[in-house]
């Protein structure tokens, strides 16, 4: 049952909310406009607040999907949780359905996060809007997410799987974010609601 639970969480992460609205509202490419990332910061940007927190809510919706679909077929065993998990996130960053180009699978993480470790999920993730509303930075809030997450992991609910997947999924974000990075320390990147040249 874990190829079969990776393999379907995959598919669904490969659901591209972005793109498919972004295509049915203003039949653009939205991996073509703003800063060409396929997920809720830039759907804000370019369609709007409404359409930024749809595609915000679906993609989580992605990632609670995919876990309560591992929980069924593997009978609550936590590899196939975690690695069902990881594929959701996986298939959001590179869909197969969209040429391997999607999100940077943050709000899935999320998703994925809340049922299996709701108490470290929302501590790190009020630091991390806190972080957002300070400085603007969706991209540093969202780094800062992934990050304090394996903290709180260790501090809270301290196992093994639990602390390698939450490595895992940081490991994954950091590398989709590493344009981001390198902006970040250029004091280059845009902010939330800042517009793309």
């Amino acid at each position: 049952m874990l190829v079969v639970s990776m393999f379907l969480a995959y598919l669904i992460g490969s659901i591209s909310t972005s793109t498919l609205i972004a295509r049915w509202l203003a039949r653009i490419d939205i991996r073509q406009h703003g800063s060409g990332n396929a997920g809720a910061t830039n759907t804000l940007r370019v369609l709007g607040l409404k359409w930024g927190i749809v595609v915000l809510v679906l993609d989580v919706l992605k990632g609670v999907v995919a876990v309560l679909l591992a929980h069924a077929l593997g009978n609550g065993n936590p590899w196939v949780l975690y690695l069902s998990a990881l594929a959701v996130i996986v298939g959001h960053n590179w869909p197969v359905f969209f040429g391997f180009r999607g999100g940077k699978g943050v709000a899935t993480t999320i998703g994925a996060y809340l049922l299996l470790l709701p108490l470290p999920t929302i501590c790190a993730g009020i630091l991390a809007v806190l972080l957002i509303s300070v400085t603007r930075f969706v991209s540093l809030g969202a780094l800062a997410f992934v990050t304090l997450a394996p903290v709180f992991i260790l501090l809270i609910h301290p196992h093994v799987g639990t602390f390698l997947f939450s490595c895992a999924a940081a490991v994954l974000s950091f590398y989709r974010h590493r344009a981001n990075i390198g902006r970040l320390v250029r004091r280059e990147e845009h902010k939330i609601f800042g517009k793309y040249d």
